[in-house]
Order: C-alpha cells, then structure tokens, then sequence
C-alpha cells in the first residue's frame, strides 16, 4: 500500500507540474475610438485641464441640492440593489476558487438487510439472507491541466470588478438624476411664480378694460379678450403645477421616500440653480478611465474571452484522481459470517480502497464542443464591439451635452434682453390704450408677448443647468463620492449575517476595498 501511496503522489506532483498551461487567449483591452479634443474646445467658457467631478454638483452653491445628493446616496434603493449584486457576485467567485480543489470530498456509510433472490445465479453459493455495514470517503479531483477551472476564476472575477463598475455607473445615474429633478421642481416653482404676477398684470389690465367699457369709450370685445388673455394664464399655472407635482414624486423616488414625506426635506420654494460661465471638461482620453459604463463595457469583454478558454478545455483530455478508502463487514441473519460481525467494522481487515488517475476524453461529439467555443468566440467579439460603441456613444453624450449647454448660455442671454424690452412693451402699450392712442389688441400682444418670453426665459434658465447636469453625467462624474465607503450599508450586512453565514466575506477588507480599476490578465 505504501509503494501505490508514493506512485500516486509522484503522479499527482508530475501532473500539476504539467497543468501551467490554459488554453484560450490572454485578454487585451479591446481598441477604442479616439478623439482628440471636443468640438467646442477653443471656446473660452471650456477648459480641458483635468477635471476634479467628485461633487460636480456643488458648482451650483445649493445646499438644498447637496443635502438631496446626500440623502439619494444613502437611501436609494435601485442603488442598493447594485450593491447587493456586488456581494452576490463575491460569493460567485468563491464558487470558482473552489473549482480548483478536490471537487468531490464526501463521507458515507450505510447498514443495510440483504436478501438474495432464490433464483439468482448461483444462488446456493451465496449468503442468501444478511446484513452488509460500511464507511467510507470518498474523492475526485479534476486536475486543471488544461486551465479550466483557473480562467473560470478569471472570468468570474471580471464579473464581480463589472459589478463594482455597474455600482459606480448606477451612481453616476442617480446623483445626475437627483439633480435634473431638482431643477426641474425649481424651474416649475419659478415658471408658476412669473405666471402668478403676469396674472396680476393681465388682472390690472381686465379692470382697465371694464372701466372703460362701463364708461362707454370701448367695445365689450377689449373687456373680453383681457378676460380670456387672464383664464388662459391661470391655466396655465394649473398645467404648471402637474408638472411640478410630477417632478417631486420622481425626487422623491430618488432619495427612498414616500412622495408625502418630500416636504420634509425639500424647502418649499426656491431659485433656479445658476450654473457658472466656465466649465472644466478635461479631454477625450479621460473617459476611458472615468467613465464607469466603459470600464464595465471592458471587463465584460474580460469576463467572456476567459469563457473561451473554459470551453476550448472540453476539447482536450479531462485528467482526474480518483479515490475511496472505508470500512466494510457483514453479518449473516445476525450471526457472524465468515468469522466477522458488526464488531468487526473497524478491525484493519475490514479496509477497503481504491485510487487512481483516470482520464476521459470526449473524442467523437460530432462537433458539438467546437461549435461551443465558436458561440463564446462570437459572444466576445460581440462585446468588443460593444465596448467600442460604448465609448463613441459616450462621446456623442459629452458633445450632445456641450452645445446644448453653450447654446442655452447664449439663448438665455437674448432673452433676457427680450423679457426687458417686452416689460417697457407692456407698460407703453398700456398708457398708449388709456389715452386712445392704440386699440386693446396692442396691448394683448404685448402682455401675451411678455408671458411667453418670461415663461420661456425661466425654462431656457433651467434647460442651461439641466444641460450642466447631462455634462457632468456624461463625463463620468460623481461615483467618486463612493470611495472609502461601503457598498452595502450595516444595517443590510447586519440583518444578511442574522440570516446566512457570510463568514467575513462582508468586512471592508473583502468587500468595500474592490475596485473595478484591475482588468483580468
């Protein structure tokens, strides 16, 4: 027994020496389009130094907005469950460590009454009636001699650094999101307010009109139409105000709250946020490095070349150790037979084994394995391509962002100077109808004039920061608010722990220290 023990770990020493190889390519990161600089780059308002996005959203000098960001990264739930796959994707990868050591380690034993069939071959040879008692271990090792198991770990661990870089683009999401709805709330609350006065305005006007009317110097038509000029204002602020319902729901769904709890931490009304005249964007390259949907784009591709290997394994021989020590005795209608009993289950004599290397080698599959690999081969380059639209739509996104935001700027600054002159526009055409100079049209054409720019100039206000907003979304920015931070709050691993046994797969230097900035080798 001892010479077999030493051939086999002889064996076993040769095998593992030969198993370094892993059949399937290495990854490369795949090739990306590249951009030089932005379209809009020698603008004065751009500045390509690099950009500092942590809390992008304190340009805008809102502790309102900053107090949301805070309370949305805390509590958001979509967020939560991005790090919870983390955590799912961890234990993933422990399965596949696991793959690499004895596959089969299990013990058995059984105690079991035979009786022997009458017409059985040889029938009165045998021990027609008795009781067979055994132990044993058993265990199977797959050697990974061709890289099976080892680029299973490779492309399970690529999956978890995907699912750190699916948490950080779901915070990109979210911190751009709760300030696009922020602003859209304030822009409504200042649209409502402009309505408001323009509805005192059109108010003063309708009782000019009745004056004169009741006075017999004008038509009843100048008292209707001032009427019908002021009801379609006030409509207009009951649209207004759907939307603005509508807008602080959607908030409230952000920070992890009831709609009618939003009062409690949204001030009742406010400005709309200005957004600085200059904006630091840095260049094109950036991206690649901050923008967490292009680091996942990337490590799926990672994930899915080391499946290649995986399948192109099934191809070649499948070289195993196989082995089962017990124990077995017996006892004959509850007499001993053959001088063993019960008793004797732990005597030397009763030891039984087996070991040795086996090897299977699925040589006729009629094609089927080859044509596994090409589907994992095919799957990549589909992912590489993938990754490469990624990055061209992530630099469609910051340009689309760019000139939207240069654009508002401008359009913004026309309407201010319209808004001015349509204010003087009012209060002449209203002096020129009080003396008779001008008919009531004039001044519905004014004051229309007047409601639309006002409306127009408030929502062009908040399309510039809202374009801010898709700017630094775009770029990559915000998810680095994570970093030192956990993925998954204590109050979950606490009630996770009372639960399941996590060992120490949820301490920080397990879980919160991963960083998606590796790529599978």
């Amino acid at each position: 027994m001892k010479s077999l023990l030493s051939r086999l770990g002889n064996l076993i020493i040769l095998v593992l020496l030969a198993s370094g190889c892993a059949v399937g390519p290495d990854f490369v990161q795949p090739d990306a389009p590249s951009q030089e600089e932005w379209i809009d780059s020698g603008l004065p308002q751009m500045k390509t130094e690099p950009a500092d996005l942590t809390s992008w959203w304190k340009i805008f000098n809102d502790p309102v907005l900053d107090s949301l960001i805070e309370t949305a990264y805390r509590q958001n739930l979509p967020l939560q469950i991005a790090g919870l796959r983390i955590m799912e994707a961890r234990a993933q990868l422990g399965i596949a460590v696991g793959g690499q050591y004895p596959q089969v380690q299990q013990f058995s034993g059984s105690a079991a009454a035979v009786e022997v069939s009458e017409n059985a071959p040889n029938a009165e040879a045998a021990d027609k009636s008795y009781y067979n008692f055994q132990l044993g271990f058993d265990a199977a090792w797959e050697l990974d001699f061709w890289g099976r198991f080892r680029r299973g770990i490779q492309s399970t661990e690529a999956n978890l650094l995907a699912s750190v870089a699916g948490y950080h683009d779901a915070l990109v999401t979210l911190t751009a999101e709760t300030a696009r709805a922020y602003v859209l709330i304030r822009t409504f609350e200042e649209r409502i307010v402009i309505a408001q006065k323009n509805v005192a305005i059109q108010q003063r006007s309708l009782e000019i009109a009745e004056a004169l009317f009741e006075g017999g110097l004008v038509s009843e038509l100048d008292m209707q139409q001032a009427r019908a000029l002021l009801n379609d204002t006030e409509a207009t602020i009951s649209r207004l105000k759907i939307g603005l319902r509508q807008a602080q729901h959607g908030l409230s769904i952000l920070l992890g709250i009831p709609p009618g709890e939003l009062k409690n931490v949204l001030v009742e009304s406010g400005a709309v946020p200005d957004a600085p005249p200059e904006v630091v964007v840095g260049i094109p390259a950036d991206l690649l490095r901050r923008r967490p949907d292009i680091r996942s784009a990337e490590l799926q591709a990672a994930a899915q070349s080391a499946r290649i290997g995986v399948a192109k394994a099934d191809l070649y021989p499948q070289f195993s150790l196989v082995g089962s020590i017990g124990l077995q005795t017996s006892e004959k209608g509850g007499l001993p037979s053959n001088n063993a009993s019960f008793s004797d289950l732990f005597d030397s004599d009763s030891i039984t084994y087996t070991a040795g290397p086996s090897i299977r080698w699925p040589l006729l599959n009629y094609g089927r394995i080859t044509n596994s690999v090409r589907i994992q081969d095919a799957r990549f380059q589909q992912l590489i391509v993938n990754y490469q639209l990624t990055v061209l739509n992530a630099y469609r996104e910051v340009e689309d962002a760019i000139v939207g935001f240069m654009s508002s700027q401008e359009q913004a600054k026309y309407l201010a100077d319209s808004v001015q002159a349509s204010k003087r526009s009012v209060d002449l055409s209203l002096i020129q109808y009080r003396e008779g100079v001008t008919d009531y049209q004039r001044v519905l054409d004014t004051q229309r004039f007047l409601t639309q720019e006002q409306d127009l100039l408030t929502s062009v206000n908040g399309q510039v920061a809202l374009n801010l907003i898709a700017m630094y979304k775009a770029l990559g920015g915000g998810w680095q608010i994570r970093e030192g931070k956990g993925f998954v709050n204590e109050e979950t691993k606490e009630e996770m722990r009372q639960r399941t046994n996590w060992g120490n797969m949820l301490s920080p230097e397990k879980l919160e220290n991963i960083t998606e900035e590796k790529v599978v080798e």
